[in-house]
């Protein structure tokens, strides 16, 4: 796999998830991906992302930084959006917030088989 073909899966993974096709996810997430070192599936991975859509409606996953090293993907997202209540135990209860997520992939056989997140929480607390 070049980086070039890694980062075309990559931005067509974050447009399958911008726009809601949870049927193709499983073209991009392996069966038995892990999330932030715990094994959660690709149903419990779709689950996660059809909480966050329903708890964030107008939630938009913009590629900011993408650097591709096979089989990894390095990516900081970028976010300006309005939860509707909680949100990382913030309440944030519909005030428009921006915050970056740094986001490392580790692909097999193409698809996503590791997801590490860490979310700028600090950068939400500054604005409520």
């Amino acid at each position: 796999m070049t980086k070039a073909n890694l980062s075309d899966i990559y931005r067509a993974y974050i447009a399958c998830l911008n726009g809601q096709d949870w049927p193709k996810l499983g073209q991009f997430v392996d069966d038995d991906v892990h999330y932030n070192g715990r094994r959660i599936g690709l149903a419990g991975y779709r689950a996660m992302l059809e909480k966050d859509f329903r708890e964030i409606p107008d939630l938009s996953f913009n590629i900011q930084l993408l650097v591709s090293d096979p089989p990894h993907i390095a990516s900081r997202l970028a976010f300006a959006c309005t939860p509707k209540g909680e949100f990382l135990g913030l309440d944030v209860n519909g005030k428009r917030v921006s915050f970056a997520e740094n986001v490392f992939y580790d692909f097999r056989t193409g698809k996503i088989a590791q997801v590490w997140s860490v979310i700028d929480k600090a950068a939400i607390e500054a604005q409520l």
